[in-house]
């Protein structure tokens, strides 16, 4: 099956404290694969107007160039109206140095750059949260994030948007152009999707399984709707 495009999370310029450790010098030496990002998580096989789930970060990652996440979204490079890039994501996102993960949620509109917004910056290794990306019930192609069932973004115009998306809950390595496997584990629980704008929760039936080398997908349950995902 052709794999669908991926959201990829920008590349931020932030300033952060430089952590040595033993991990991230190993995952620094060890090349990944021959492209700059590479996934592992799942994508819906149906539309749908949101994608719900609780996320946690089993471990503290290590990255050692470039970034990692963990997210649920909508959207993606060239899926938008007229092959335009356009997305929604909320999760988690660490960087160079970083053994810690930040919460944030990212906006990317047709011909703007991305815009990240940070909710926390640091959020310990077996917290969970539960995040929704959600189309507006009084607006369509309307967007909101949710955390812990809170809204945590305005209003937000994804054109064109309505039931067009295949919702994702994706792991991602970016190797900052070194060939770095950063180190990761995020668990992914209770995947829901929107059927209607607005809510009307289904559990996640039919999906793709993204994995590329150097990560996993690991299912812990037999249910579709929960898994983690983990560097080597």
């Amino acid at each position: 099956m052709a794999r669908r495009t991926i959201l990829l999370l920008a590349t931020l310029l932030l300033s952060v404290l430089a952590a040595s450790s033993a991990e991230a010098e190993t995952s620094k030496s060890s090349a990944c694969v021959g492209k700059p990002y590479s996934y592992a998580g799942l994508q819906s096989e149906t539309k749908a107007h949101g994608v719900a789930a609780t996320l946690s970060p089993i471990a503290a990652p290590a990255v050692a160039d470039g970034h990692v996440g963990g997210w649920i979204g909508v959207g993606g490079a060239n899926v938008g109206p007229g092959g335009v890039t356009e997305w929604l994501q909320a999760g988690f996102a660490s960087f160079d140095h970083e053994q810690r993960s930040r919460m944030y949620y990212e906006v990317t509109l047709p011909g703007a750059a991305p815009k990240y917004v940070e909710l926390s910056e640091s959020i310990e290794p077996g917290e969970a949260h539960h995040f929704s990306v959600l189309e507006m019930g009084s607006r369509k192609s309307w967007w909101r994030v949710w955390v812990d069932h809170k809204p945590v973004s305005p209003p937000i115009h994804l054109p064109g948007s309505h039931g067009t998306f295949f919702p994702q809950a994706i792991a991602e390595n970016w190797n900052g152009g070194t060939g770095t496997c950063n180190a990761y584990s995020y668990s992914f629980s209770d995947i829901t999707l929107a059927q209607t704008s607005g809510g009307k929760w289904r559990p996640l039936t039919a999906s793709s399984v993204l994995q590329d080398a150097g990560y996993k997908v690991v299912r812990s349950s037999a249910a579709a709707r929960t898994f983690v995902a983990t560097s080597l």
